[in-house]
């Protein structure tokens, strides 16, 4: 087995593992910080495929924004198991069957899909790396990037207007 692999499938047991530790975690935080643990072996499965570009984006828009601000509503919210209203047992059984016919769903769409003819190019060519975007932006796209330039420009000129005090 080559290192490449075993990087895929090492990661592949952590975002696994990661996102039923985070479904199972009856504290909310620790269902945070194990949903960033899924976001980083996503990034590690992006850098497999060769897109850095998605892997820093996940990263910093996903684990780093949006986890922080999910930390810091779940900490305002002050959730403890007294204020937690108690579940019916008929809604989890409820629960447990949408998620068995959902399963359902999945392993009908995956019998029929043709896996072993649709295999991702690892570690090879250039469809994601950032060079290759850089010149698609700057080259093909020069124009609806310098207006988008000038429209969040004057965005923030006007959010700083907005909020000054008189």
């Amino acid at each position: 087995m080559s290192p490449t692999q075993i990087l895929f499938w090492s990661l592949s047991v952590l975002a696994l593992f990661s996102a039923i530790m985070m479904v199972a975690s009856k504290n909310p935080i620790h269902s945070v910080l194990w949903l960033i643990a899924v976001f980083f072996s996503i990034s590690g499965h992006y850098i497999l495929l060769n897109a850095q570009f998605l892997a820093i984006v996940n990263l910093i828009v996903y684990a780093g924004a949006i986890m922080v601000l999910f930390l810091f509503v779940i900490m305002l919210m002050n959730l403890n198991a007294d204020t937690e209203p108690q579940k019916n047992k008929w809604l989890k059984i409820a629960g447990v069957i949408a998620g068995g016919a959902l399963l359902l769903v999945f392993v009908a769409a995956l019998k029929n899909a043709d896996l072993k003819n649709q295999i991702a190019q690892v570690n090879g060519g250039n469809i994601g790396l950032i060079s290759n975007l850089g010149l698609s932006l700057f080259h093909d796209y020069v124009i609806p990037f310098e207006i988008s330039s000038i429209l969040f420009l004057s965005a923030m000129v006007g959010a700083v207007v907005i909020g000054k005090r008189e």
